[in-house]
């Protein structure tokens, strides 16, 4: 009898290596979770190339092809194209757009993000630079469910490296970024697993 496994919609901006760890992770045979489809709001990016290689369907909605008709229009796009998929969950790696209320609570408590730093330090960019300018001992990455402000959802799970005294942010990034990948199939499995359930934007974790 096999796993039973959770879809997953995977929306990203960029060379696609989250999506990759994920790719990776699902092609387990005992990983409770599998990819129905990758966006992107960017043509041509690498993440797309990964996908393909992987057999898993890809969708471009471009960002730039809705200017000046709002955001909404956009995300209403993107919700369309996705309602032709089934997906339990929708996974953000490395998606570039900050998205409004009306496409988080479409996906509501099914919604979730990787973002490079320790919730709730560092929300918004430039995060590694800001921790070493800070002289904090510790850096690291959290996956977080998505609400309307931005980065500032629950935290599902975290994983942390150690800032040395001669990193930069391109060297602290590169570190980060190794746990990104182990972090993001953690929190995957543990949802899908149900360790950890989202309810009404909460979270609720089990053994």
């Amino acid at each position: 009898m096999g796993v039973s496994k959770i879809k997953l919609a995977v929306l990203i901006s960029g060379r696609g290596s989250n999506l990759q760890s994920l790719i990776d992770a699902c092609q387990g045979p005992s990983f409770p979770a599998e990819i129905s489809v990758v966006l992107s709001n960017v043509p041509d990016v690498m993440g797309l190339d990964h996908a393909h290689k992987a057999g898993i369907p890809t969708i471009t909605v471009n960002h730039k092809e809705f200017k000046g008709q709002g955001r909404e229009n956009f995300e209403k796009a993107m919700i369309d194209t996705l309602s032709t998929y089934e997906i339990d969950l929708v996974c953000l790696a490395g998606f570039m757009r900050i998205l409004t209320p009306y496409f988080i609570n479409h996906f509501k408590d099914r919604l979730i993000n990787i973002h490079p730093s320790l919730l709730p330090d560092y929300k918004g960019l430039n995060t590694h630079q800001r921790a070493i300018d800070d002289g904090k001992k510790e850096a690291g990455c959290s996956i977080h469910i998505v609400v309307p402000n931005v980065d500032d959802g629950p935290v599902i799970i975290q994983k942390s490296v150690p800032i040395m005294n001669d990193d930069t942010s391109e060297t602290l990034a590169a570190r980060v970024l190794e746990q990104e990948h182990i972090a993001y199939p953690d929190a995957v499995k543990m949802i899908a697993e149900k360790h950890v359930k989202i309810i009404d934007g909460q979270l609720e974790f089990s053994s």
